[in-house]
Order: C-alpha cells, then structure tokens, then sequence
C-alpha cells in the first residue's frame, strides 16, 4: 500500500526539516512543489509517498481515517442495497 503525505506550511527552515524527516523517514519527494502567498507568507507545500507492507507501518491517525472511509462506504452499500438500488 502507499502511504501519502501532503506536507505544507510557511516557506521556512522548519518546513524544509519537515520534509528532510519524512526522507528520512523512507517517504520519496512525489510531483512538483506547490507554492502560494497568503498575503504575509510564502506557503509551500510537497507530496511525498511512501510504500508500505504490513498495516501497522502506516501512520496512526492516517489508518483511522481510512477506517472511518471505509466504514462509510460499507454503510452507504447497506442502504442502497436495502432501497434495492444496486
């Protein structure tokens, strides 16, 4: 499974020792960086992704999202097979 992150925030050192862990971390700089002014700051932002093997590689809030995903997407299923729409 590849694990994604969208890293943003104010064009500074600590954005870029951010990016610096999550290499370091096994995570690979993905497309092109982004870059917009907030009319005070530069903000930045890099996709980087990362291949995993086992679940418990990813991180932990990013499993509860997916499991609240696919938790709604079995409950949808549920009531459209019970309205006999699928």
């Amino acid at each position: 499974m590849k694990v994604y992150r969208y890293l943003t925030g104010k064009d500074d050192v600590n954005f870029c020792a951010r990016v610096t862990k999550a290499l370091n971390e096994g995570y690979e700089l993905y497309g092109s960086p982004t870059m917009t002014f907030n009319s005070v700051d530069v903000i930045v932002g890099q996709v980087v992704i990362k291949e995993v093997e086992h679940e418990n590689e990813i991180p932990q809030g990013l499993q509860n999202a997916l499991n609240q995903l696919n938790n709604w997407r079995f409950n949808v299923l549920d009531i459209l097979y019970e309205w006999k729409c699928v």
